[in-house]
């Protein structure tokens, strides 16, 4: 499996860590609010000096909230954006698992956690590789994926972003996201979006109940059966709160669901995620642990 960037081909053989950076004092974690952009390139820095493969920066919360624009996000997002990649080309910190196994030498890529096409367009001259779109993809958005030639993470989401919806219930989640990626997927490739750009985010805690998060875990190998890098978001995420109080309404607080954490992005490997977004060196040690046991026998990827 292989995910084409702007400048490169990222080598999946093995699972990657992408490390969250928020340019905010909002986000559902409090330990990664770096909260000002230069904190941002010092906080991504120290991320990929632990290892971490890849940096997804953004600097609106995805929880529910009132609107931010364009240019107040960009004005927090692209100069962290631009500071951060200036640095991790200064620098090239290379962990021994990306230099000697990863297959993707040089610094590690910096993805735009953003869903306005006009924020996305200015974190791409900045220097960003990747477009993380919480807001499931739209005309204008798949214009600039084609048009840049950079990697795009297509997230399934059933509304617009940042607003509070019901759960819906589907007969089968699985088979929903499924026909729901190819969907998409087939718009976006004929907005002139190529496949080898694409990869897939089963959105969780985004308009799914924490059972359906479960079963989309469970069954992650049908979704990767779709032949699309898949990209799996699940840090310190309100399901695995639940999934520890026993109950959706006495969820654990996000500070509290590290371990959680550990054990879904353990299982998350397991069932072929390619991409784990994480916040905690603790889950890039998990991530990194399944994939050596998961790895077939005598295989050297």
């Amino acid at each position: 499996m292989a995910w084409k960037l702007t400048e490169r081909t990222l080598d999946l053989a093995r699972p990657l860590g992408a490390g969250i950076v928020n340019v905010t004092v909002d986000s559902m974690f409090e330990g990664a609010r770096s909260g000002t952009p230069e904190q941002a390139v010092a906080d991504g820095l120290a991320l990929a000096e632990a290892g971490f493969e890849m940096l997804d920066v953004g600097a609106v919360a995805a929880k529910a909230g009132p609107p931010v624009s364009p240019e107040d996000e960009a004005a927090a997002l692209v100069p962290a954006i631009e500071g951060l990649v200036a640095e991790l080309r200064r620098f090239h910190p290379l962990g021994p698992y990306r230099g000697e196994k990863g297959g993707n030498d040089g610094p590690p890529p910096v993805s735009a956690d953003t869903f306005s096409p006009e924020v996305a367009r200015r974190a791409l001259a900045a220097g960003a590789e990747v477009v993380n779109d919480i807001s499931g993809g739209c005309e204008e958005m798949f214009e600039l994926v084609a048009e840049s030639g950079c990697g795009y993470v297509l997230m399934h989401i059933e509304g617009p972003p940042r607003v509070d919806r019901p759960f819906r219930e589907y007969d089968d989640v699985v088979d929903h996201l499924r026909a729901w990626f190819e969907g998409r997927v087939e718009m976006a490739r004929a907005l002139g979006v190529s496949e080898e750009q694409i990869a897939i985010d089963p959105g969780l805690d985004f308009d799914l109940s924490p059972e359906q998060d479960l079963e989309i875990l469970r069954r992650l190998g049908e979704l990767r059966a779709l032949g699309l890098p898949l990209y799996v978001s699940l840090s310190r995420k309100d399901f695995i709160g639940a999934a520890l109080a026993g109950s959706w309404e006495e969820r654990l607080p996000a500070g509290e669901r590290e371990w959680g954490t550990v054990a879904a992005v353990t299982l998350a490997v397991r069932g072929g995620a390619d991409v784990l977004r994480i916040h905690d060196r603790s889950s890039l040690q998990a991530m990194r642990v399944a994939a050596e046991i998961c790895r077939p026998v005598g295989s050297t990827a």
